[in-house]
């Protein structure tokens, strides 16, 4: 199947980070289930589709919320205070195409009450739970139900017939200001990591890379950094130059930092072609 929609849409995106406004502790990353991407010709007969959000990522234990880097969300109280006893995995969620406005609520220290209540965790998975991602997905629904709560909300996951709606389905989204789709296998155990029981098909591939080096700027980005040297979760190396901004050039990411870039397909060696930064990832 192939999908030839072609996203123009493009914001300067804000990076979350309360830890650069005020000293946070991290406690270690909690497990979550990371997404690859779909290939082109899925047959999505037995997956569970539903929307991409683009928002911050969170994941509750229980007992805390934190962000997949570790770090704790400065949420309210009251809002803390209404999450089951259940472990979610989920994003804190504005709306399409306000990652911005969003990432400004939730780097607070001081959370504002007025800001918080417009937003929603949109519940994806039950981390650790042994049931397949169907039952999983069900019990979300559930504990949504009886928390009776507006803010808190099961995302939908359904099934399509073929590859044809499938494409349907991806093509509204975007045309609504979507990010995309997100796969998941109807019968798969919940297990952290990149899985290719999850899978995500956007426009533009994305992915993360650490930070190894900064490469110096020339001509106009004299004196500031001119690319980032950066390494993939498969150990290749390569540079990423464009989609920083002045301000990103002055003070790049540092060093051992996680970054996310967008490309469109791989060279023979395994290269992202047209590496593009996206964002740092704070949190």
């Amino acid at each position: 199947m192939a999908f030839d929609t072609v996203l123009t849409r493009r914001t300067a995106l804000g990076w979350i980070g309360a830890a650069f406004a005020l000293p946070a502790v991290a406690r270690p990353a909690p497990q979550v289930m990371l997404a690859r991407e779909a290939p082109a010709d899925l047959d999505p007969a037995g997956w569970l589709v539903s929307e991409k959000f683009d928002g911050a990522r969170a994941v509750w234990d229980g007992h805390a919320l934190r962000f997949r880097s570790g770090l704790p969300v400065h949420a309210p109280a009251w809002f803390v205070e209404r999450l089951p006893a259940t472990p979610l995995d989920g994003e804190l969620w504005l709306g399409r195409g306000r990652f911005e406005q969003l990432a400004a609520v939730v780097r607070k220290h001081e959370p504002v009450d007025a800001e918080w209540r417009m937003l929603r965790y949109q519940v994806f998975d039950l981390p650790g739970a042994p049931q397949p991602f169907a039952e999983r997905a069900r019990r979300i629904v559930e504990i949504a139900r009886q928390c009776q709560w507006p803010q808190l909300l099961a995302v939908d996951q359904a099934p399509v017939a073929d590859t044809l709606a499938l494409a349907r389905r991806f093509t509204e989204v975007l045309r609504e200001g979507g990010e995309g789709l997100v796969l998941h296998r109807a019968d798969s155990a919940w297990r952290p990591g990149r899985s290719d029981d999850l899978l995500k098909l956007k426009p533009e591939s994305d992915a993360e890379a650490v930070v190894t080096g900064h490469v110096a700027g020339h001509g106009k980005y004299e004196g500031r950094v001119g690319a980032l040297r950066v390494r993939s979760d498969d150990g290749i190396e390569f540079l990423i130059g464009s989609g920083l901004s002045d301000a990103e050039r002055s003070q790049p990411p540092a060093l051992g930092s996680v970054v996310t870039y967008t490309y469109r397909g791989r060279t023979a060696a395994g290269v992202p072609r047209f590496a593009t930064f996206l964002r740092r990832r704070e949190l």
